[in-house]
């Protein structure tokens, strides 16, 4: 049973508006057997694996961490700073702009 049902057979068929295509390829016949067998005890088709890779090789490449961090705008920080003395300082200055 698959537990991923944002690809399951039945939620593409229900949610989503795109047509299916026939696809034809040529593999060799022992490996087809054996992704038949992998097929089988997955309980999918040969075809949905296809589609389900297909969608893992077209989808959009994930951002690291540090290509994000260093996009966003450098703040000066003065070395002999600590960072908890600069957040209660700034914080000092917020109280103080309400009242």
């Amino acid at each position: 049973m698959r537990i991923n049902l944002n690809n399951t057979y039945l939620y593409k068929i229900l949610y989503t508006d795109t047509m299916k295509a026939r696809l034809n390829i040529t593999i060799e016949a022992p490996l087809l057997k054996e992704v038949k067998k992998i097929a089988a005890k997955k309980n999918i088709s040969v075809s949905e694996m296809v589609e389900d890779y297909f969608e893992i090789i077209t989808r959009p490449k994930r951002k690291l961490l540090t290509e994000i961090l260093d996009k966003l705008p450098k703040v000066n920080i003065p070395e002999n700073k600590k960072l908890s003395e600069l957040y209660y300082e700034e914080k000092m200055k917020e109280y103080k702009n309400e009242q």
